[in-house]
């Protein structure tokens, strides 16, 4: 696998401050064109064991693979994977050990790359950064949609949880969801960066292009800048970086030369997006002046409230006065239910997990229910934390009922019933974490055909109920879940999909 482009690779890989341990690893051979970091998971040394094992099958299998680069990229990953998985296996202190990895693999002055998990792998070309792979968490696929700002996803209490690995259960090179394969040509005056989520947990991006624009043809010290900004920033996981940088990159002159014609030109389009703004406003004057009847409105119906921290019946009120298009924001503080969601309301923790919320032991109506919905075509429930104790029972955490809402990073526990129970309702369930309640997880019936991904579902049911449970004719889509330590198995139809156990 040999590529004509001369590499120049730099490798640095740190346990970071608030780790005792370095569970990444990092495999690099230049003349071959193979760059790889990976991020192991488990307690104790499973997760350094399983990222150990993933770089020796993987480089292995390429040193002695022949055929097409992607098919070589997936079966050395398979492999890895099912090497892993069947070496926890037959160790009990290393079960459920698994690892993400990002593999580059360069043939022919072209990369293909094998990605699994939150692991990143960078292009830098042109004066750009662009990020390549996908997060395979729900926090990253909601960053990736530009649902969470980048800084938004770096501060989220669940930025670690992935619902794709390498381990965990035994794969096919082929299978679905499993290998995220991307493949682009490579120019001389390019450069990759592979590295853990250590480092993209703990620098922007912008940042992170800076130290990498930076380069004056030592890649290990682009590498070692890249760590010591992930330890300035906190150090809280290993860092790996693997920094690869073509023989023109940077292109020395020429793109100083480049980069003045582009400021040049950013001050000529600064003027000519003046000059039509300017045009625009006119003629929205003129049209404004001779026909104001059909002109929209301002945005004055959206509104965004904030409710009182100190009243237990703050949410309860914001929703009584709230219409279609408001977004109700709830600081940290303990609420109580039940609360009633309307049509196209937007309900949201100012801090995921800071704003918890129990049933009204008092509640006449929805007694031991959190939160209702019923008849709702759209809508938006996300970031709190609903809890059932001894002085607050709760039933059921969120009923739903003929409703096609969002329901995003709700914690949901203590519920003798199910945490959330969907009645002929086809909702978004994403990133949730609903444990430790006496029924099941996810009670699913009637003519619902909701969408389950990314949720970690676990410790529900007791001696006998599933976590999620399918009750006909419900027709869900449940995949890239969780779904561990229930009272029963998942479904045989679901169990490929998820990860479980």
């Amino acid at each position: 696998m040999k590529t004509s482009v001369l590499w120049r690779a730099g490798v640095v890989s740190d346990p970071g401050l608030q780790r005792e341990t370095n569970e990444d690893r990092v495999f690099v051979d230049e003349e071959a064109g193979v760059f790889l970091v990976v991020d192991g998971i488990g307690g104790q040394a499973a997760g350094e064991k399983a990222a150990e094992l993933a770089v020796e099958v993987i480089s292995s299998h390429l040193s002695s693979a022949a055929g097409p680069p992607e098919q070589c990229v997936r079966d050395g990953i398979a492999a890895a994977n099912n090497e892993i998985f069947h070496v926890a296996q037959s160790h009990e202190e290393w079960r459920g050990m698994a690892c993400v990895l990002t593999l580059a693999v360069a043939r022919d002055d072209r990369v293909t790359v094998g990605h699994v998990g939150d692991s990143r792998l960078y292009l830098a070309w042109d004066g750009k950064l662009r990020k390549l792979t996908s997060d395979h968490s729900p926090v990253g696929e909601r960053e990736d949609q530009g649902e969470l700002t980048e800084w938004e996803a770096m501060r989220h209490p669940r930025r670690h949880q992935v619902f794709r690995d390498v381990g965990s259960q035994l794969h096919q090179p082929g299978d679905e969801d499993f290998i995220e394969i991307r493949s682009f040509p490579f120019y001389p005056d390019a450069a990759l960066l592979l590295c853990s989520d250590g480092l993209s947990d703990m620098v922007p991006s912008s940042d992170i292009g800076a130290i990498v624009e930076s380069y004056d043809g030592d890649p290990e010290k682009v590498s070692r800048q890249l760590v010591e900004a992930a330890n300035r920033g906190g150090g809280r996981d290993n860092i790996s970086v693997v920094f690869v940088a073509g023989p023109e990159f940077p292109a020395g002159r020429a793109r100083h030369t480049i980069t003045r014609v582009r400021r040049n030109s950013r001050w000529r389009g600064l003027f000519s997006r003046l000059l039509w703004l300017a045009a625009g406003v006119a003629l929205g004057i003129g049209l404004w002046s001779v026909a104001p009847e059909w002109l929209p409105l301002p945005a004055a119906a959206h509104r965004a409230m904030v409710v009182n921290a100190n009243d237990p019946q703050a949410i309860v009120k914001a929703l009584r006065a709230a219409r279609p298009g408001d977004t109700i924001e709830v600081p940290a503080g303990q609420f109580f239910g039940p609360l009633e969601l309307k049509d196209g309301v937007t309900l949201i923790a100012q801090k995921p997990g800071a704003a918890i919320l129990r049933a009204d032991p008092a509640a006449v109506t929805d007694a031991g229910i959190a939160i209702a919905a019923r008849n709702l075509h759209q809508g938006r429930i996300s970031g709190f934390r609903i809890v059932g104790d001894e002085k607050s029972l709760l039933a059921t955490g969120l009923w739903l009922e003929n409703s096609a809402i969002e329901v995003d990073d709700l914690e949901i526990s203590g519920a003798a019933g199910c945490g959330v129970r969907m009645d002929s309702s086809s909702a978004i369930l994403r990133a949730n974490f609903i444990h430790d309640n006496l029924g099941c997880g996810v009670w699913i019936g009637g003519n619902s055909a909701p969408r389950l991904t990314g949720n970690r579902i676990s410790s529900n049911g007791g001696q006998s109920r599933p976590g999620i449970e399918v009750h006909a004719p419900a027709a869900p889509w449940i995949e890239n879940n969780i779904i561990t330590g229930n009272g029963a198995p998942l479904e045989e139809p679901f169990r490929k999909a998820n990860v479980t156990e």
